[in-house]
This record gives structure tokens, sequence and C-alpha cells, in this order.
């Protein structure tokens, strides 16, 4: 048989309600940076490699629906409930300057510069905030089919995307014109928009279903569908060769981007996942979930069935939630090292 380990996810508490998004930042001298959006009013920031809490940023009134980190990670952004985004800063956890809404702000993102910021919400408008300029009136972008779920910067900031809550789709905006260049159609509200790393893939959740899109041309390159509703997807940013997505059944499934087969599935939370990001490195991913905890998981060999739990929530024995060591791995003592390994099993799982 082939030897087994168990691979414990980070877990991250703080939150004291609902984790309703994760950001991380791309790899900077200090490291990156993990953050993450509660509907307890209070954004966190962590050391994205290691999960230790570094500070909370205090100023909401109400539900944080977004967050963003900029790409050096010195100011972050955040949306919320209480009619405002608001910019911060980073490393002092100040608040730099609120932006004032009619209504509940859902999304924001810095824009690719840093010079800008994108917001919006309820009011069916986007708006783009010069943070140069912050007291200046920001310029609205008006013809949203409904609510804002998502927003992003595409194409070195010349090409806007962003979904509704109340019809499917994801729309691409021109900046200069401010107007819509193309529609990708999905059959559900989209409710995670993912840009890769290199510019190359769209990632979007909608409905049981993860597509992956052309950025440049728009085309449909895949389209998986799973067998539950899925509130979030990230495709590994390194190889691009596989991607995760979570929603009610409260696991993290891991998928071959080539296949859609499914490779790994991580067990631990206590509630459905709303939101998972791959770190800027790929060698790890963050879940955010219902239970108010962030898990930050290790990425497995490719090709080997990683099926991954805590102690407090696997409902499988360890044979079932561990992933294969590699055969190298395997002496010339195999056989008492396998008796060995097994014993551990029979010990873990009637614990």
């Amino acid at each position: 048989m082939d030897k087994k380990k168990v691979v414990a996810p980070l877990v991250c508490h703080g939150h004291s309600r609902p984790v309703v998004d994760l950001s991380y930042s791309p790899i900077t001298p200090d490291g990156f940076f993990l953050i993450s959006a509660s509907k307890d009013s209070t954004p966190m920031l962590r050391n994205g490699e290691t999960g230790d809490w570094i500070g909370t940023f205090e100023g909401h009134k109400g539900a944080v629906w977004s967050c963003c980190l900029d790409k050096h990670a010195i100011r972050a952004a955040s949306a919320s409930a209480d009619f405002s985004a608001k910019l911060w800063d980073a490393l002092t956890g100040d608040v730099l300057h609120s932006f004032d809404h009619k209504h509940i702000v859902r999304a924001c993102s810095f824009s690719e510069d840093m010079q800008l910021l994108l917001t919006g919400g309820f009011e069916k408008i986007l708006r783009i905030f010069d943070l140069n300029r912050p007291d200046a009136s920001p310029r609205e972008i008006d013809s949203s089919p409904g609510s804002v779920r998502t927003v992003a910067w595409l194409h070195s900031d010349q090409t806007i995307l962003s979904s509704s809550g109340d019809a499917g789709g994801l729309r691409l905006w021109d900046v200069r014109s401010g107007k819509i260049v193309q529609i990708l159609e999905t059959k559900f509200p989209v409710t995670s928009a993912e840009v890769s790393q290199d510019g190359r893939y769209i990632t979007t959740a909608d409905g049981s279903s993860v597509k992956f899109w052309d950025a440049n041309h728009f085309g449909l390159v895949k389209s998986y569908d799973l067998p539950c509703k899925v509130e979030s997807a990230s495709l590994e940013p390194k190889f691009g060769n596989r991607f995760i997505a979570g929603g009610e059944d409260m696991w993290v499934h891991v998928f071959d981007f080539h296949t859609g087969e499914e490779i790994g599935c991580n067990k631990g939370h206590h509630g459905p996942v709303h939101c998972l990001r791959f770190s800027p490195g790929g060698e790890s991913y963050a879940s955010g979930s219902e239970d108010g905890t962030i898990r930050i998981w290790q990425l497995g060999p490719l090709g080997q069935n990683e099926d991954n739990s805590t102690a407090n929530g696997s409902k499988d024995g360890v044979g079932e939630v561990t992933q294969k060591i590699d055969e190298l791995a395997v002496s010339e003592a195999k056989k008492t090292e396998e008796t060995q390994v097994d014993g551990v099993e029979e010990k873990v799982a009637d614990a």
C-alpha cells in the first residue's frame, strides 16, 4: 500500500461572523499578505504564508463585503454595507479616506498602477475614484443591469469587468468610453471573478459551474459543472494546471484544469465556503467560510489525490483524507514501514 500523511490546514480565527472575501497581495520584499472581509465589519490583515494576525482595520459600521491590497501591500481598501468604501494605511491601520456612497457597496479593486479605486454595489453604478485627489468627485459608469457583485481591472487598467447579483453574465467595459464592449454569457449570476496573474484567463463561478475565459479574445476556454452550487473559484497562478472551487457543500475542491478531474477535497469548514484564493506563488490557497474562519491549505503534488482534513471536521478515516507520499520515500524496509503507518492510521481513525 501507499504511505500517507495528514496535511492539516492553518486555521485562522479572529472574525466573529462569516468571512465573505479574501485577497492576497503580490509578493513584496517583506513577503506576501492576506486581507479578509467579514460581516463583523472589521477587515483583518495576516501574514499570507503563516496566517499570523497582523492587524484589524476598525472604522466600518456595517458588514464588509469586499477587500483588497495594493501591489506593494502598503494600502488596503474595503467595501461595506455602511454605504462607504474606505482606503486604509496597511502599515498603521489608519483610515486614509472614506468614500461615501448612497447604498451598500459590494466590491472594490485597486487599479494596476494603484492610482485609482473602483467600487460597485447596490446603486448599480461603477465608480472610479482618483486616489491622488480623494476629495474629487468620482467618475461614474451607471448602466449596470443590476446591483454590482464583483469588479476587477484588466488590460493594464484599460478595461473593467463587473458582474451583477441580479443577472447572469460578466460585463467588460472600456474605461475611456464607459461603454460595454463584451458580455461573457453565463446562465446564473457570477459570484466570483478573478483575472489570472499572467492576464491570460478570467475565472468565474456561476450557479454550479466554473468557467475559464480568454482574457484577450473573450472566448470560453473551459467550463466545468460541479455537483453543488459554487460561490468562488481560483486558478493556480504559477503553472495554471489546477483550480480550486468551494461553495454550499462546505468543502474546498481541487481540480485538474485540463481535464476537470477532481484531484483533492479539503474538509474542515463547518459552513458554506464563500471565498477562495490562491497565494501569489501558488504553493497554498486560502478559504473563507460562513463559520467565521480562514483556512490556509498547502497545495499537494500534481497527480496525487489529496483529501485533506482536520480533526474537527473529518467524517472519514485518515486513509481517505490524506495525500500520498512520493514513491521515492518508500525505503527497502517497505513492509515494516507500511505496518507502522497502518497502525498510526487506525489510531487516528479511532480517535
